[in-house]
């Protein structure tokens, strides 16, 4: 089963794209923004950890029902970096069990391709668990009206801070094996889709051979090591390029 990971930046359109594949495509979504929302549902763990360490920061951190008020706690942590950090250190563990446990039940129920659904698929490292990664990127400009327009009593500055709190749009592409521009009409958006998804979806000879669990897990087992040894060159180069800079050199 090939999982495939979506990414992209807030207001970009990752989540009409992801319902297009669903809909049109038959292709499981692993949607991890809802998986979160789950997680910290009253008397989860997670919820527990974040009430405890937040009560004290955000007034009215909790609605009338006992459920976060998240409106709340996203405006206090996109302004707060480290908290933001606290936050995602709190949730991740809990969401990436689920995101295993869900692949487990899509690979037994024999599909050939699974989408990964992740705003943050390359902060939060689960790239490495896929063998082809896109992400659906727009021009900033379009990116802040989409927002303005989604949630209309968020300031610009708060918007801003929600998108410098993500990764860039370069590494982002950096980052991708595709990428679906998403500053037109929803016709041309989807007919990106379409090309992407005769582009990558597996043969069902090639998904029958991996449901052998020896070929299975060699496969797997290939993709996450071929993601940590590119990952591993990357900084590497990253830090060597940086070291130079330092010291005067020219950086092609």
């Amino acid at each position: 089963m090939l999982v495939v990971g979506l990414t992209g930046g807030i207001g970009c359109g990752k989540s009409t794209v992801s319902k297009r594949l669903a809909e049109n495509h038959d292709i499981p979504v692993i949607d991890a923004d809802k998986i979160a929302r789950e997680v910290v549902e009253p008397g989860q763990d997670a919820y527990n950890k974040i009430v405890k360490y937040f009560t004290d920061k955000i007034d009215y951190l909790l609605l009338d029902d006992g459920h976060l008020n998240r409106a709340e706690l996203g405006k206090w942590v996109f302004s707060h970096p480290n908290d933001l950090k606290i936050l995602n250190n709190i949730t991740h563990p809990a969401v990436r069990y689920s995101i295993f446990k869900n692949m487990g039940y899509y690979y037994v129920k024999g599909y050939r391709l699974v989408i990964l659904d992740v705003p943050l698929l390359f902060e939060a490292k689960l790239d490495m668990f896929c063998g082809v990664t896109i992400s659906v990127i727009c021009e900033r400009d379009i990116q802040i009206e989409r927002l303005k327009i989604r949630n209309p009593v968020m300031t610009t500055e708060e918007i801003e801070n929600r998108i410098n709190s993500q990764m860039s749009m370069d590494e982002r592409v950096k980052k991708s094996d595709y990428i679906l521009q998403n500053n037109g009409t929803l016709t041309e958006l989807y007919e990106q889709i379409n090309n992407v998804v005769m582009k990558i979806k597996p043969s069902l000879m090639r998904t029958s051979i991996e449901y052998f669990p020896l070929f299975g897990l060699v496969s797997a087992t290939a993709i996450v090591l071929s993601k940590v040894i590119y990952a591993k060159f990357d900084a590497n180069f990253s830090e060597s390029g940086e070291n130079d800079k330092k010291k005067g050199k020219k950086v092609a």
